[in-house]
């Protein structure tokens, strides 16, 4: 985990002039999503993958609902950083193609979070999360067919230095359970 983790670093660069603060907000969401998967595999013990995953989205609606009643106005919106001005800026109505993007995602998630919740339910994290780490893979291609660019050198590092702790975990955790079963 240290050395996924050190990729992350890597990958953030900091005290370098491409370091923003900001960089941390996904680190605090991936660790929030970490928790939440360790979670989900206490919770499958007792209880099903719909019951999971309706309470996870019941939560995630609740805490949409509170940011949009605290930050909804905009009035947050003028700061000067980049990154927070994005987060903060007013609600507004979206386009028609943009309705059905999200649409389109609902669906998507409506359909992926009882198949990773069962997931996590019935298998071991050290099992499953491997699976996650394509996310790295379609992220690196979504960029470069939607936005033309490739990750740069450190950024392959830092992928590098994650897949490697994770594959390393897995094959330990692998033969940790051989040796005992």
């Amino acid at each position: 985990m240290i050395v996924g983790f050190l990729g992350v670093i890597l990958m953030m660069r900091p005290g370098s002039d491409v370091f923003d603060w900001a960089a941390l907000l996904p680190v605090g969401a991936a660790s929030a999503y970490a928790l939440a998967q360790i979670i989900a595999r206490r919770l499958g013990e007792s209880e099903g993958a719909a019951v999971m995953t309706f309470y996870s989205n019941a939560l995630f609606l609740l805490g949409g609902l509170i940011l949009a009643l605290l930050l909804g106005p905009g009035e947050h919106g003028g700061v000067g950083h980049k990154s927070l001005a994005f987060l903060l800026r007013g609600w507004s109505v979206p386009s028609g193609v943009d309705l059905l993007l999200m649409a389109l995602c609902g669906v998507v998630a409506a359909a992926a979070l009882p198949l990773l919740a069962q997931a996590y339910r019935v298998a071991q994290a050290n099992v499953v999360a491997p699976f996650e780490y394509t996310a790295m893979i379609w992220g690196v291609l979504y960029g470069w067919l939607v936005f033309g660019q490739l990750p740069q050198s450190w950024t392959w590092a830092g992928i590098a230095l994650i897949t490697g702790g994770g594959v390393f975990v897995l094959s330990r955790e692998r033969a940790s359970a051989s040796a005992h079963g």
